[in-house]
């Protein structure tokens, strides 16, 4: 069992829903960053989705996209990032996952990263726009190193491509919520329910829901339906007005 399933596992068992907060790294200051991770870093947390700063987020909605923007102008790259985390390296109980585009990964190299990612105790990578069809060469990279590459599925992933995604399950699966971007909702789809269901059926591991939560007690709403939900454009907002991380 990977680290990230154990910990959101370890969560349900007290009966309740893990939180992943989301922060871009270095956000909204280098050091600060590695603050607010400790800060993240309780006991009904499961991870910590570090996003890896990029020019053109194509998965990011206004919010997430202006803080990945200001990290890239005050000069984060992902090598510093790396940097950051080696040098806090079992500073943290909570795991962390690099949250990124597949341009910033080849860049860097894929078995160079992986190696690295695994050096600075990450725990698991989420690629947003890696199909899952070219997915093997990062997948084998990643798995040398026993990190987890995170699934993302969604509203319109049919039932033939769940059950492909699940013979390669690792981690979480991480459930879009909307055909959309990131950022704060005031309301979910109606289908949304029948495809979280859905999706029950073909992944053993915990069912994590993104884009649009703002709360725990969202997450909660859901039931049984889900295993933890990710919470980025509300924690950033919460970081800019200073008030508490507290979801």
């Amino acid at each position: 069992m990977s680290r990230i399933t154990d910990r959101i596992r370890g969560i349900n068992a007290r009966g309740k829903k893990a939180v992943i907060p989301y922060v871009p790294g270095g956000y909204p200051s280098e050091g600060r960053f590695w603050e607010i991770v400790k800060e993240l870093d309780e006991p009904d947390t499961g991870a910590v989705e570090v996003g890896i700063p990029f020019s053109d987020p194509v998965a990011d909605g206004p919010v997430v996209e202006a803080a990945s923007l200001r990290c890239l102008e005050g000069g984060m790259t992902l090598t510093r990032i790396l940097d950051g985390a080696k040098k806090h390296k079992g500073a943290f109980s909570v795991p962390l996952v690099f949250m990124g585009y597949c341009n910033s990964f080849l860049r860097y190299g894929l078995g160079r990263f992986a190696r690295d990612a695994a050096d600075a105790g990450v725990s698991g990578v989420i690629i947003p726009d890696l199909p899952l069809e070219e997915s093997q060469e990062a997948r084998e990279a990643l798995n040398a190193v026993q990190l987890d590459l995170i699934p993302l599925v969604g509203l319109n992933t049919s039932e033939e491509r769940l059950e492909k995604y699940a013979q390669a399950e690792q981690g979480f699966v991480y459930f879009v919520s909307v055909l959309g971007t990131t950022g704060v909702r005031e309301a979910f789809p109606p289908e949304l329910q029948e495809s979280l269901k859905r999706a029950r059926k073909y992944f053993s591991i915990p069912l994590a829901l993104g884009f649009g939560l703002t709360s725990r007690s969202q997450i909660d709403g859901f039931g049984s339906l889900v295993d933890a939900g990710v919470i980025g454009s509300a924690l950033i907002r919460r970081i800019d007005e200073g008030r508490g991380l507290q979801l």
